[in-house]
């Protein structure tokens, strides 16, 4: 049950969102147990974001939810992974960009709690 929502000061069409989609679920299977079959994704695009006092251009937050744990080397890896990824295909900086890795015990979804 994971979950991937960025925050991009960049416009994104619909071809760009479609691959940053199919290539971050590629990447979630970084974290052991986590494949794109229950991956939702959420683009959040032309955000404002401001980082150490002054407005960006080019910056991002991504917030990445999973159901139960992970540990510390495959979140390292998927970091530097989302990272490499925006900066390829979005021009953001890998220094402008902030990733959290969250991991969460009480999930929900068709009426229920897993």
């Amino acid at each position: 049950m994971p979950f991937i929502n960025s925050k991009v000061t960049v416009k994104l069409d619909d071809e760009k969102k479609e691959k940053l989609k199919s290539e971050l679920g590629n990447l979630i299977s970084l974290i052991p147990g986590k494949s794109e079959s229950w991956l939702m994704v959420g683009f959040n695009d032309n955000y404002s974001l401001y980082f150490k006092g002054e407005k960006k251009d080019k910056a991002a937050f991504v917030e990445v939810k999973i159901f139960g744990g992970a540990d510390k080397e495959a979140k390292n890896k998927l970091t530097a992974e989302i990272c490499s990824l925006f900066e390829r295909e979005l021009q953001i900086p890998q220094n402008s960009i902030y990733v959290t890795i969250e991991e969460i015990t009480d999930w929900g979804w068709n009426g229920e709690m897993f």
